[in-house]
């Protein structure tokens, strides 16, 4: 089958960064699908996995943690999926990724594309809104419906991830979602998205939330440059406020939360996956959940740019535009 893979860690300006490969077909165990392809998305995991995670001398490391395709197979023990259902998820980070023709995922974490996307609008979303999703109630445990006289701030609201935090906010819950962005478009991005507000993350924020009228938040999504963020967001949470964070640090210190009280809350999509937890079965119920919110229009595709088909070419584009930080929403592609 096809695939795109790397054998060593290079830049993303060095043409074999990634390569085309020609690699045998997964094998789907009991519990699995195997998947056809046909499209996907490039989130940051793909870039710092390829930067980071050496391949094995005699195996091609495979990134791509977003998918939409056709159940081709089916495992002896699966009971949700039949060959020929259409399929969208995001896959373990311990397990060969989906920038394959062919690719074999646990039908716990997977369910039925949402019908009223093509297939690269509905690939931007999964690995975002399982994130998003898991950060607004598993972690910050922001009740469904509740949050009404509270305030969330989500730093980076024009990413991935903040592209669909702050639909999932506006509509599911009463709070009012305030993003950070620094450039025209992203700002208008987020307003379009349902933000309340948007503030720029180039000023300090607490400032800026007090320039904007807003005081400090309840609640403050951080999906990106933490480090760079951090003491702003502690001055612009309230007192016994909650921090979650998802992106990447050397260090935190987390004594700088203790004055105020503030809960630290981190988000790792991968978790479930990685450790087989009891409940992980929630991402396949959360995805349908929210296919069927796509489905009833009440949420929307996050894809901003689409790079063409699946290839080591196209792919190292979306890489490179993807660790510019420039991008907006998500870089998707489509068919072999």
């Amino acid at each position: 089958m096809k695939a795109i893979g790397y054998r060593q860690n290079l830049p993303v300006d060095q043409p074999r960064a990634l390569e085309d490969l020609e690699l045998p077909a997964p094998q789907p165990g009991p519990r699995d699908l195997l998947v056809r392809v046909r499209a996907v998305s490039v989130n940051p995991v793909d870039t710092k996995v390829r930067r980071n995670r050496a391949a094995a001398p005699d195996q091609p490391q495979v990134l791509g943690w977003d998918a939409v395709g056709i159940v081709e197979g089916i495992g002896s023990d699966v009971t949700a999926f039949q060959p020929g259902d259409r399929v969208w998820y995001a896959g373990s980070i311990t397990r060969p990724g989906a920038n394959s023709e062919l690719h074999a995922v646990d039908e716990r974490i997977v369910a039925r594309a949402p019908t009223s996307l093509e297939d690269a609008q509905a690939a931007a979303l999964p690995l975002t809104a399982i994130t998003a999703w898991e950060l607004l109630f598993d972690r910050l445990r922001v009740p469904h419906g509740g949050g009404a006289g509270q305030s969330l701030l989500v730093v980076g609201g024009a990413g991935g991830v903040g592209s669909i935090l702050i639909q999932l906010a506006r509509q599911l819950t009463q709070l009012k979602v305030i993003a950070t962005a620094s450039r025209p478009e992203t700002r208008a991005w987020c307003l379009e998205l349902g933000a309340h507000a948007v503030i720029d993350h180039s000023q300090p924020l607490a400032q800026a939330l007090k320039d904007g009228g807003h005081g400090e938040v309840d609640y403050v999504a951080a999906l990106t440059q933490t480090g760079q963020h951090y003491a702003q967001i502690i001055e612009s949470l309230k007192p016994q406020g909650a921090l979650g964070i998802i992106d990447d640090m050397p260090v935190l210190d987390a004594m700088k939360l203790k004055q105020k009280a503030i809960s630290l809350h981190w988000e790792l999509m991968f978790t479930r996956s990685m450790f087989g937890t009891p409940d992980m079965a929630e991402q396949g119920r959360l995805l349908a959940e929210v296919a069927a919110l796509v489905d009833a229009g009440r949420l929307r595709t996050t894809a901003g740019a689409h790079f063409g088909a699946i290839n080591a070419a196209n792919l190292l584009r979306a890489h490179a535009f993807v660790e510019s930080g420039k991008a907006q929403g998500k870089v998707v592609l489509e068919g072999f």
